[in-house]
């Protein structure tokens, strides 16, 4: 392996969703990078995920637990890490609901010990540094049928997940003020596309569909969200995390808003002609269920600052997005099929454990 990388770089959650493809990204486009992917593979965390990368020489896999705070000095210690890009999260709204001590301590305590080591590795010595938090649009609670969140939106969370998330924001700009670590931050909606756990709203009902089973549908489906293609958000962190300016926050959206039941509307109409269905078959499988605790009305973002000073712009419309989701999960359905089985828990324990 190269030991002359010109940055070390830790992303941690690197194995889950939005992380993989973060992690794809960087080892692809910057060589010169060492880039170490820190993931304690909970259910949502796959390697299968980066099977394509594994093998990369600046490519680095640690299965650790951010809420150990001596093994996160460690690992800093030991990779002597210049900048850290903080994905890991406990993420899911409605398993919040049910266990937020979880939540408590992966995003708070997890985010504290990680900017612990980060100050302590590099001894108040912050040139070239940088500690990139990436956080949600949930932070700031629920919009009415107008305006949007803005960088200067005040907090307002109305979930243990999201309330987890501001308050990991907050003790982050506080390390800023406090200590003058080279902070960013930014704040995202909902993301969508490929090695999505399915759990979340478009990869479920694309399985749920592809096996006839009921559409869930929360209230009457009038929830409003404001969808990223994940490798939009991808670049969009790969640029806050060179450009962005110290101590600033960036919300990245995709500026596509739909209500739930409209999405799941379209991804009926998509399935169908995917599958050959007559048409609005899909539709049947439609069930509304009780309304989620605390379920936010709209979430909507304004990306203009992201896009104004550092150039950012999504580069799919949402229908293109959803139609290579879609495509994606239908060409992959070995994984779909392990991941909700839980078999591809076996795949680190056949990779890494028993070398």
């Amino acid at each position: 392996m190269m030991t002359n990388f010109k940055k070390k770089i830790l992303i941690t959650g690197g194995a889950g969703f939005i992380g993989s493809h973060v992690i794809r990204l960087f080892v692809n486009k910057y060589p010169d990078y060492h880039i170490i992917n820190l993931d304690k593979l909970t259910y949502a965390g796959n390697l299968a995920n980066l099977k394509d990368i594994e093998t990369k020489p600046n490519y680095t896999f640690v299965k650790g637990d951010i809420v150990d705070g001596n093994f996160m000095a460690d690992l800093f210690n030991k990779h002597t890490i210049d900048g850290v890009i903080h994905l890991a999260a406990e993420s899911h709204v409605d398993r919040s609901i049910a266990n937020p001590m979880e939540f408590i301590m992966t995003n708070i305590v997890g985010t504290v010990n990680l900017l612990n080591a980060a100050k302590s590795s590099w001894k108040d010595n912050f040139s070239n540094k940088r500690f990139y938090h990436i956080s949600t649009d949930e932070v700031y609670g629920s919009l009415s049928n107008e305006g949007f969140f803005t960088e200067s939106t005040s907090y307002s969370p109305n979930s243990p997940y999201s309330a987890s998330k501001a308050s990991s924001d907050h003790l982050v700009r506080a390390y800023y003020h406090t200590y003058q670590l080279p902070i960013v931050i930014s704040n995202c909606s909902n993301n969508y596309g490929s090695h999505q756990f399915p759990e979340k709203l478009i990869p479920l009902m694309i399985h749920n569909i592809k096996n006839n089973k009921p559409l869930p549908v929360y209230g009457k489906g009038e929830n409003i969200r404001d969808w990223l293609f994940v490798e939009d958000h991808a670049s969009a962190i790969d640029i806050i995390f060179h450009k962005g300016k110290v101590a600033e926050t960036y919300n990245i959206g995709g500026n596509n808003e739909l209500k739930n039941i409209d999405l799941i509307y379209l991804l009926c109409s998509l399935m169908d002609k995917k599958l050959h269905k007559p048409k609005d078959s899909s539709m049947k499988l439609i069930t509304y269920v009780k309304d989620r605790a605390g379920h936010d009305l709209r979430y909507a973002i304004d990306s203009s600052k992201l896009q104004k000073e550092l150039g950012w712009q999504p580069s799919l419309k949402f229908e293109e997005g959803l139609e290579k989701t879609v495509d994606w999960y239908l060409a992959n359905e070995k994984w779909l099929n392990e991941v909700t089985s839980g078999a591809y828990q076996n795949y680190y324990t056949n990779q890494y454990e028993k070398r």
